[in-house]
């Protein structure tokens, strides 16, 4: 199976794409799109779904594990991340990919074991599970890869497919 793990947002879309096949990982891909302050938004839209459509075409996923959003003080910020988690949102759905959705305790749980894992965690047990020489940058990227390697251990558990119903 082929994840592509989404962290959103509309600066910077941490994205990293994993095979998991008989309980071992294989890294393809990671990496993040970035888009400037400057640019309008539309056009940062624009530059995200084009890139992930990109991204899907070239590495052709079985999958997309995106953060399930939530929203905190900032509303402007939440608003503009769930624009852009909608295009990518988009760009799955034209290339039929079945998308699930993880919220950050389920991430942390099935990647530490623990649902209220520090960061520095989150990021540790990603290098080694993934055997990377070191932690993905930008975090973004990290996040991406938490979300991919999240989906595998879910997807084969009883969790996971009592969990298809999070399918967008």
């Amino acid at each position: 199976m082929v994840i592509l793990g989404v962290d959103p947002g509309y600066a910077i879309v941490g994205f990293g794409v994993v095979s998991y096949n008989a309980n071992r990982f294989s890294v393809i891909e990671y990496g993040a799109v970035t888009t400037d302050a400057g640019v309008r938004f539309t056009s940062r839209l624009e530059k995200i779904y084009d890139e992930f459509c990109e991204i899907i075409s070239r590495t052709k996923p079985d999958a997309l594990s995106i953060e399930k959003l939530f929203f905190n003080t900032n509303t402007t910020t939440a608003i503009d991340v769930a624009q852009a988690r909608g295009v990518i949102l988009l760009a799955a759905t034209r290339h039929n990919i079945p998308v699930f959705e993880y919220t950050p305790l389920q991430v942390k749980s099935s990647v530490t074991g623990y649902g209220r894992a520090e960061k520095k965690q989150v990021m540790d047990m990603i290098k080694n599970i993934l055997r990377l020489e070191k932690i993905p940058k930008p975090d973004d990227t990290a996040d991406a890869l938490a979300l991919a390697v999240c989906h595998a251990h879910s997807s084969g558990s009883l969790y996971g497919k009592l969990n298809s119903g999070g399918r967008v």
